[in-house]
C-alpha cells in the first residue's frame, strides 16, 4: 500500500467521528453539510503534515481540485448529488494514488454493503427507531455519504491493521 500505518494512525482519530456523523446525517436528512465537508478538509489540513510529511502533504492536496472539477461536472450532468461531489473532493487528499485499485475495491464493497444494509432496514421493522429518516422514502435515491465515508474509514483501518 502507498499509505503507511503511521499515516493512518494520525488520521483515524479525526476521521472516525466525522465519517460516522456524515453517514448518520446523510441517512437522516439526505444531505452532506458544508460544515462536515469543511471539518474533513480541516482534519487533513492539520494532520496531513504529520501523517505524510511536507512534500507528500502538498502533493496530496492536488487531489482536491482535480476531484472537485470532475465531480462538479458529474453533478452538473445530474449524475451525482452536490453533497457527494463535495465529499469526494474533501476526502480525496487522504487517498494515495498507489492504492487506487484497493480504494476502488473498498468503495465497491462499501457501496454494495451500504445498499444491502439500507434495503434491509428500509423494508423491515429494524427502521422503527429511526423511522423519520428521509432516506427511507427517497425512492431510487440512495444516501452515498454512507459508502463514501465508510470507504475512507475502511481504507485507513486497513492501512493501520495490515501495514
Amino acid at each position: 500500500m502507498g499509505i503507511t500505518a503511521e499515516a493512518a494512525y494520525w488520521f483515524l482519530p479525526a476521521v472516525t467521528p466525522l465519517a460516522l456523523f456524515i453517514t448518520w446525517n446523510d441517512m437522516r436528512d439526505m444531505k452532506i453539510t458544508n460544515n462536515s465537508v469543511i471539518a474533513v478538509m480541516v482534519a487533513y489540513g492539520v494532520l496531513g503534515p504529520f501523517a505524510f510529511g511536507w512534500s507528500m502533504y502538498f502533493s496530496q492536496w492536488l487531489h482536491f481540485p482535480i476531484a472537485l472539477v470532475v465531480c462538479m461536472a458529474l453533478w452538473a450532468l445530474r449524475l451525482m448529488g452536490g453533497g457527494d461531489a463535495k465529499l469526494i473532493a474533501a476526502i480525496a487528499p487522504f487517498f494515495v494514488m498507489a492504492d487506487l485499485d484497493f480504494i476502488l475495491r473498498v468503495f465497491a464493497a462499501s457501496l454494495i454493503g451500504a445498499l444491502v444494509a439500507h434495503t434491509i432496514f428500509r423494508f423491515t421493522p429494524l427502521k422503527r427507531p429511526v423511522a423519520e429518516w428521509k432516506s427511507w422514502n427517497a425512492g431510487w435515491y440512495f444516501p452515498k455519504g454512507f459508502p463514501l465515508s465508510m470507504t475512507l474509514l475502511l481504507y485507513l483501518v486497513a492501512a493501520a491493521v495490515y501495514l
